[in-house]
């Protein structure tokens, strides 16, 4: 198996798998959605009563236009930072689940009206201030305050896995094509030029005298080209053995770290299913 890495940006990935199958390329999809672990907000706390503000003169509503569950379900939402190697599964801490700076991060939040509440106003406490535990994405709105109104919130993140649910999930938009093989008859090409326009990915240029594929791995397997072409000169057909793999992420994690946790999550398992298997035969 050979990966060819096409683009690797923070947030996006794509590259072409050789010498595999459609198999592979789907369990590496799903392992991306459903099982690699992020930090999400899992507990948020509201405060109840009246607010002071910093003089401890004026007094504000502790609420808001959107009820407590909805702000709530925002702020689960929002990418937080998360590091595997510093954190682990809350379920399995040595604080026995009762949450601690191994297996969680604390977050506040202290706004009062009239404004806009956006997830760059979720604080990291004393204990883990630092510019890692920051959201990244610091204007996503979550709740608009009027003059009256504010909010008091402690917020939990935890690790999870897109098994429990979508906030959790590491990946976004994981999918794959057949890489496309254009076959073209020079022999009986017209070079009239047709299936050059016709390309919406800009796969095939005119050099010269003759049609020539210039891009094959922004071929999508449309058949714009062979539709357009009068003299059935050109064939498009998928290559199951080499493979278009392309995600993104929201941010929480790199699109290159969630590739490799994937890896070694689907080399674990392989290992586990060897060793069973091996178990089986003697």
């Amino acid at each position: 198996m050979k990966i060819d890495i096409i683009e690797m940006t923070p947030t996006k990935a794509q590259f072409v798998i050789s010498e595999t199958d459609p198999s592979f390329a789907n369990a590496l999809r799903r392992t991306l959605v459903s099982d690699v672990p992020k930090m999400a907000i899992d507990g948020v706390e509201l405060h109840l009563g009246p607010i002071m503000d910093e003089k401890g003169e004026g007094e504000f509503e502790s609420t808001s236009p959107l009820f407590d569950e909805m702000v709530a379900h925002r702020l689960g939402l929002v990418p937080i930072p998360t590091d595997l190697d510093t954190f682990t599964f809350r379920s399995k801490c040595s604080c026995n689940g009762e949450g601690c700076p191994n297996c969680t991060i604390m977050y506040s939040l202290n706004k009062k009206g009239p404004c806009t509440v956006y997830s760059g106003d979720l604080e990291p406490v004393e204990s883990q201030k630092g510019s890692k535990f920051r959201v990244k994405d610091d204007l996503i709105p979550i709740v608009k305050l009027a003059a009256d109104q504010a909010l008091l919130i402690y917020a939990t993140a935890e690790l999870g896995t897109g098994k429990q649910h979508a906030k959790w999930q590491a990946a976004i938009g994981a999918g794959y094509r057949y890489f496309g093989i254009i076959e073209i008859d020079r022999d009986k090409c017209d070079v009239g030029g047709s299936c050059v326009d016709a390309c919406p990915k800009g796969v095939l240029v005119k050099e010269g005298k003759k049609v020539v594929v210039k891009h094959p791995e922004r071929c999508n397997l449309c058949n714009s080209c062979v539709d357009v072409c009068d003299a059935g000169v050109i064939k498009v057909k998928g290559d199951p053995t080499k493979i278009m793999f392309r995600f993104e992420t929201d941010g929480s994690l790199t699109a290159k770290d969630a590739l490799i946790r994937a890896l070694k999550i689907l080399d674990d398992r392989f290992d586990e299913l060897r060793e069973k298997v091996s178990a089986l035969e003697e």
